[in-house]
Formats: structure tokens, C-alpha cells, sequence
């Protein structure tokens, strides 16, 4: 019998090697003969990197970078064995939580230090590069990465601009003359899992800017440098960003790197399946265990859960989904490929509560699910 593991985290309480680790003692209690083959997964944000370093065996990168508002940080990212490759989380080097909440500034915050790592990978040898978007700090349409391989945002006096989202209001050009050939001849692919465009009522600045302490003033004038910002990226390398879903993925970031990088957006759970290996792992598979904190509607759409239980399903295996809420009616999670869910609350229980007891939970929940499945 072979039981494929393949959750994401519990956020706030557990990593995904943590959660596969709790699942295994369960499986094993009911089938100790099992076969069990641990994938940890995640959706293209937070755990990422060390999904793709078990799984892999890569390199884990550390190095000091320009963090979102200048003061130096320590940052990671994971090379492939051979070099060729690279994964960097935005989050490590420009994301939100690097900023105290006293010291946000939305104008001024910036994604240079994401830039500054995969100029490094590069450097290294790295020409295919994969860069996981989530929990930006900045609204700076990604101009301060794109700096930081060789790009100059030039105003209309020559002069460069200043670093973060406000001062794309002033853009007049774009040069590419410094960038080196390097960064021109490497693949770019992005782990995106939102759909909002660039510009207007679902664009960046409007959706994410308050998340990252912009006022109401703040944000329309972060829209509107967003927009000069676009116009620029189009008449400079012939793509319009302004509309694109995706495209205001982390601050706008997801749109200066497809215009400016043709870089190729793609679903982050799905990018992860593939690099961790998920579908080979599901080969022969009697049963795929999956899970989250919280299996609701986003679940079913490009989050891990529903990317598993699809690869189950083409695998010709029933996928078992445990969360620690499941609110998601029955009807929706068959249709996203799961054989059965359940929650592995035992009880009323705090969110505090269940964070403290999540791994015999999970225990627990998938002996049950074992047995149920094989006696």
C-alpha cells in the first residue's frame, strides 16, 4: 500500500515537513507495512524555498541585501544541485512583515533586495529563475528589482528616479543599456496566485496598497504613477501590463517582469507541484493525503488542495483532505478533485487552542482516514 503525503502548512502553527511528519504517525499506526512517500508542498509564497530544498537537494543562498525600506537584511534563496536554476521568495528580501507598522511607507518601499538575489543567482550561473511573488511590502510595479539587474528609470531631466511606487509618477524612460546579456538570456517564471490587474478598482495599489499602510490619497496617487508606469513599459518593450490578470501580483511587481523580463506568469501551486516532483510521486498511489489550515473557496481555486487532489485524480487515486476547518460544502470539494474531507478538530476549540495541538490532531485524523480507506 502507498500513501502519498502532500500537504501544505498549517500557517501559524506548522511547516509542511512538520504537517507530513504528523500525518506519517498516523498512517503508520493503522499500516505500519505502508509505503509512504512525504511531498511538502506550498503555494508559491511563504515555504517555498524549503519545499523545493527538500525536495531537491539544492543549495540554500544566504546573503546580505537591500531590504524594502533601505536598512540592510538577511536573505535566502535556493540554487538547484547543478546551479542552473534558482527559486527566490520577494517575501525574504522586500516583503511586508521586514517593515515594523510604525515605519510603513508605501511611497517610498521598494523591491530592490528581491533583484539583488537574483542578480546573485545569476551571477552564479542560474538561467532559469522562478520568483514567488507573495507578501510585498511595496507598490513599486517591481521597477526597484528590475534595478537592480542593470534597468534605469529616467525622469524627464535624465535624472534617475528615486526608489519606491511614488516616484513613478516622474517616469520618462526606461534604459536597458547597463543590463547585462546574462539577465537577457535567462528564463523568468513567476509563482502568482492572484488575478488582479495592474490599474484601477481591482489593481494593485487599490486592493493591496492598504495592506501596506497607503491612505485612501495614497493609493490614487500610487494608481496613477502605476499607470505612467505602464504606458512607459509599452511604448519601451511593446506589452500592455495595464490589464493583464496578474499583473499586480505583489505591488505591481508580477507586470514590470513580464513587460520588462518576459517573464511568465503561472499559478504558484501548480509551478511547485512540478518542481517538487508531485506527479511522479503519485504514480501508484493507493491514497494521497493533503491538507491546510482552513479548507474554504480559495482552496478550490489554485491553492495547493485542489492542485493535489487534481494530480490524484489523473493518477487514478482518491485524495483525503484534513484542515483544521472545513467550510467548504461537499458538493465544491468533490468537484475539486477530493475523495472526502474532514476536519481534524476534536472538539470546540480556540484558534489559540488548535495551534498548540495541531500534530496529534492531524495524527489522529489520518489514522481514521486510513483505516476508512483500507480496514
Amino acid at each position: 500500500m502507498r500513501v502519498v503525503i502532500a500537504p501544505d502548512s498549517f500557517k501559524g502553527s506548522l511547516p509542511a515537513a512538520a504537517v507530513c511528519a504528523a500525518i506519517e504517525k498516523g498512517v503508520r499506526r493503522a499500516r505500519p507495512d505502508a509505503e509512504v512517500v512525504r511531498v511538502p508542498m506550498a503555494d508559491g509564497g511563504e515555504g517555498t524555498l524549503d519545499c523545493v530544498l527538500d525536495a531537491t537537494g539544492g543549495q540554500e543562498v544566504s546573503l546580505e541585501v537591500t531590504g524594502p525600506l533601505r536598512r540592510a537584511v538577511s536573505a535566502r534563496y535556493v540554487r538547484s544541485a547543478d546551479g542552473r536554476s534558482a527559486v527566490v521568495e520577494l517575501a525574504a528580501a522586500s516583503g511586508l512583515p521586514l517593515v515594523e507598522p510604525e515605519t510603513l511607507d508605501p511611497l517610498r518601499a521598494h523591491t530592490r533586495g528581491t533583484g539583488e538575489l537574483i542578480a546573485d543567482a545569476i551571477r552564479r550561473g542560474a538561467r532559469e529563475v522562478l520568483v514567488c511573488v507573495g507578501g510585498s511590502a511595496s507598490t513599486d510595479g517591481g521597477h526597484g528589482l528590475l534595478r537592480a539587474l542593470g534597468f534605469r528609470f529616467l525622469a524627464d531631466n535624465g535624472s534617475e528616479l528615486a526608489e519606491g511606487g511614488g516616484a513613478l509618477a516622474d517616469l520618462a524612460r526606461i534604459d536597458t543599456d547597463d543590463v547585462p546579456d546574462a539577465v537577457l538570456r535567462t528564463r523568468f517564471r513567476i509563482a502568482c496566485d492572484v488575478t488582479n490587474p495592474m490599474l484601477g478598482p481591482d489593481g494593485a495599489a487599490e486592493v493591496f496598497g492598504p495592506q501596506k499602510g497607503a491612505s485612501p490619497a495614497q493609493v490614487r496617487q500610487l494608481d496613477a504613477a502605476l499607470r505612467r508606469y505602464a504606458d512607459v513599459l509599452a511604448d519601451r518593450f511593446g506589452v500592455r501590463v495595464h490589464d493583464l490578470p496578474g499583473a499586480g501580483a505583489a505591488g505591481g511587481t508580477c507586470g514590470g517582469m513580464v513587460a520588462a523580463l518576459g517573464a511568465k506568469p503561472v499559478r504558484g501551486c501548480d509551478l511547485v507541484a512540478e518542481t517538487v516532483g508531485l506527479a511522479e510521486a503519485l504514480t501508484g498511489a493507493d491514497l494521497v493525503i493533503t491538507g491546510e489550515g482552513r479548507l474554504d473557496r480559495q482552496s478550490a481555486s489554485g491553492k495547493v488542495v485542489s492542485a493535489v487532489a487534481r494530480l490524484a485524480r489523473r493518477a487514478g487515486a482518491p485524495a483525503v483532505a484534513l484542515a483544521g476547518q472545513v467550510v467548504l460544502p461537499a458538493a465544491e470539494l468533490h468537484r475539486a478533485g477530493l475523495t472526502a474531507a474532514f476536519s481534524i478538530a476534536d472538539g470546540p476549540r480556540t484558534l489559540t487552542e488548535m495551534t498548540g495541538v495541531v500534530e496529534p490532531l492531524l495524527s489522529d485524523a489520518a489514522e481514521q482516514a486510513v483505516r476508512l480507506r483500507f480496514g
